[in-house]
């Protein structure tokens, strides 16, 4: 590669001062010693031969350097001309790399000295710096991206207002299920709707708790005047339709049946009334196809908590208005796979007209009720069934009767249409029956606390489990939320292990509530010097824990006097603390978060994500972040909010994600952990424009 060219003129005579230089240095050369050895031209310029310009080593050099095309003489010792500044370049880079490698060997004898705790410490200051790096780099990916990655997500159309994915008539039918009503649960096939579900046209925020419990607008759900007033479920035919509102309180007998039907179930049990079931161990109860949820409404107040589950059905949804009167429910069925719950949930199953035949499929749906209740539990079913007339229905009503005797139930009371039966407290009953008299007791290897997606069994499940504690033997509500010694070692903790996770919580629910105040009131105009109020206690009413590991957000909840129900859900990425949860008198599922959760658009005041990015895209997933972040959109109302508390750079990710969203984001910093910070976003109230 040639040299520059020194730019001048031809025929232009050097000036004399240039000549002069010249013949001072001719004298200095001839007078060196004519003994001059190449190593002792080394000793003097010892970076003339290191830096030797290579472009240039086959031609003969000047002895004053290299003569350039012009006619100029350019020595590398002469400071100014290109040949010198090369060579000043390739000394500061010999420079620095002597500095390097300097530096790098000091550096790795300090290694080598530093006691562990310090190799602590310097790992954490690495780990910080290595999240704050990817920080960086993922502002600059938005950055020179642009508006391509920050495009505000399309609104889906009308049809997706009350949609409810993962339920699809034609793949069900195409599968074998004809009853378009009792739809198995189907992900995974359908495409992705990356868009955002909208509000009916007249959809109103639903009225704060416990109004809301008896009151809903008849806009914000899918339902029709002809199924209010249509035959169903005994609770669901307890309201009353005007222009605009559905009323689940009324001064009639029939609203009054509630309470004495309440009444009954607990006399029938040997109890005074409803409020004596904490006293008998009755917390949580599978409300199953619970009309519109008026059941579980009523026991609310004694603190029994009751979960609905119900088919999914496209209009008039049981679920759908369960959930907007601020009551527990989610879309479940006894089809053909198991309930997302682990053995021995519940203390109290009840069905009253729910519509399953309890007599098919050889016992089959009796023997997964079983696997739900807890030891000593009560199963309450009322039906037409157990007082008929007709020989065909009385067969059906002696088949149920033996089956439950054969599986240990043991009936307690029949009143008119309602039969109670009591799930035995001894394993010794099963193996005291007759030869062949009922279904055989599951392995272990069926009898799992995982059953997501998976079949019934024809086996009584629960037995090989070391949860098997009689409801009796329990610590009444609220006492049972923190489990004694002995019931905790089932679930591999200590004592301290569950205190230490309450008051993480309770702080942090505080810490919320604060940070919470001066979003929420941050339009309404205060006088000088005064706080932002505290949020209201009922503010929130339904709320989704995406990652409820021990429950202690919900407990703290509770202590806080907040006036919510939770539903805990556990995800099938990381540990199953369901049976804790459950066990602890709370309410939850196992789920997972790459498929829709099964429940209808609008549903949750409130969504919290602890940890649930670093668990869920810890590796690679088959769903995104933004595939997480639309459902999370789907399932909250209009000005709910969401609370997400992660790394660093998965809440930067996550803060980016709701531009699209069209969220209003925050990022705060936590106090407790550097490493982290809260996300808090409120979801708009965009709705359909009326034609």
């Amino acid at each position: 590669m040639s040299r520059p060219l020194q730019r001048g003129v031809s025929g232009i005579q050097i000036p004399d001062s240039q000549s002069k230089e010249k013949t001072e240095k001719e004298d200095l050369d001839k007078k060196a010693p004519s003994d001059q050895s190449p190593s002792s031209l080394s000793l003097r310029f010892p970076l003339r031969l290191l830096f030797a310009d290579s472009n240039n080593s086959n031609n003969s050099p000047s002895k004053y350097g290299n003569i350039t095309d012009n006619g100029f003489a350019s020595d590398p010792f002469i400071v100014g001309s290109p040949r010198s500044r090369l060579n000043l370049l390739h000394f500061l880079k010999f420079s620095l790399l002597l500095i390097v490698v300097l530096a790098l060997t000091g550096s790795f004898w300090w290694t080598l000295s530093i006691s562990s705790s310090s190799r602590g410490h310097v790992y954490h200051g690495y780990r910080r710096l290595q999240e704050r790096l990817v920080s960086d780099l993922l502002d600059i990916g938005e950055f020179t991206r642009g508006p391509a990655k920050l495009k505000e997500l399309e609104f889906c159309s009308q049809e997706f207002e009350n949609y409810v994915p993962c339920f699809n008539v034609s793949e069900n039918l195409a599968l074998g299920n004809s009853d378009g009503n009792k739809l198995d649960r189907q992900c995974g096939r359908e495409l992705r709707q990356n868009c955002l579900v909208l509000t009916p046209v007249n959809y109103k925020i639903p009225l704060r708790w416990p109004t809301g419990r008896d009151v809903i607008w008849v806009a914000n759900v899918k339902i029709t005047a002809q199924e209010v007033l249509s035959s169903g479920s005994l609770t669901k035919r307890m309201m009353m339709l005007d222009e605009e509102q559905i009323s689940f309180r009324s001064a009639s007998l029939m609203f009054d049946g509630v309470e004495d039907y309440s009444h009954q179930i607990a006399e029938m049990i040997g109890l005074r009334n409803e409020s004596s079931f904490l006293q008998a161990g009755v917390r949580t109860i599978l409300d199953i196809g619970c009309g519109y949820g008026s059941f579980g409404a009523h026991l609310f107040q004694s603190q029994l908590l009751t979960m609905c589950v119900a088919n999914y059905e496209p209009s008039g949804s049981q679920v759908q208005l369960t959930l907007e009167r601020g009551l527990p429910a989610m879309v479940a069925s006894f089809t053909s796979t198991q309930l997302p719950y682990p053995s021995l949930s519940f203390d109290m199953l009840h069905c009253a007209r729910c519509g399953i035949d309890w007599d098919q499929k050889g016992g089959i749906f009796l023997i997964e009720a079983d696997r739900l209740l807890r030891p000593g539990g009560y199963f309450v079913w009322t039906s037409p069934l157990t007082n008929a007339r007709n020989k065909e229905s009385q067969k059906r009503w002696k088949f149920v009767q033996d089956f439950a005797q054969s599986i240990c139930w043991e009936m307690l009371s029949q009143q008119d249409e309602t039969a109670v039966w009591k799930k035995t407290s001894k394993k010794s009953c099963y193996s005291s029956r007759k030869p062949g008299s009922g279904p055989s007791l599951c392995g272990k290897s069926h009898d799992i606390e995982t059953p997501y997606y998976r079949v019934l069994q024809n086996c009584i499940g629960g037995t090989q489990n070391s949860r098997w504690i009689p409801i009796e033997k329990r610590e009444a509500w609220p006492s049972r939320a923190n489990l004694n010694k002995n019931e905790l070692a089932v679930h591999g903790l200590q004592s301290d292990e569950l205190a230490e996770d309450t008051d993480s919580w309770k702080t942090a629910v505080n810490n919320y509530w604060s940070l919470l105040s001066p979003l929420i009131f941050s339009d309404h105009p205060k006088r000088p010097g005064e706080e932002d109020p505290s949020p209201p206690y009922n503010m929130f009413r339904n709320v989704l824990d995406m990652n409820a590991e021990f429950g202690g957000f919900n407990l703290a909840l509770l202590q806080a006097k907040k006036s919510v129900w939770v539903m805990n859900v556990v995800s099938m990425s990381g540990p199953n603390h369901l049976p804790l949860i459950q066990d602890r008198g709370f309410v939850g599922i196992l789920h997972d978060w790459c498929e829709a959760f099964p429940s209808y658009p609008r549903t949750y005041d409130l969504v919290h994500a602890a940890g649930l990015l670093s668990l869920e895209f810890a590796k690679p997933r088959r769903c995104t972040m933004l595939d997480l972040f639309i459902e999370i959109d789907r399932l909250l109302r209009p000005e709910g909010w969401v609370i997400i508390r992660d790394t660093v750079p998965l809440v930067e990710s996550a803060r980016a994600l709701t531009t699209q969203l069209k969220w209003d984001a925050r990022v705060i910093e936590t106090e407790s952990d550097s490493d982290q910070r809260l996300l808090i976003c409120q979801k708009p109230f965009y709705k359909r424009q009326s034609s």
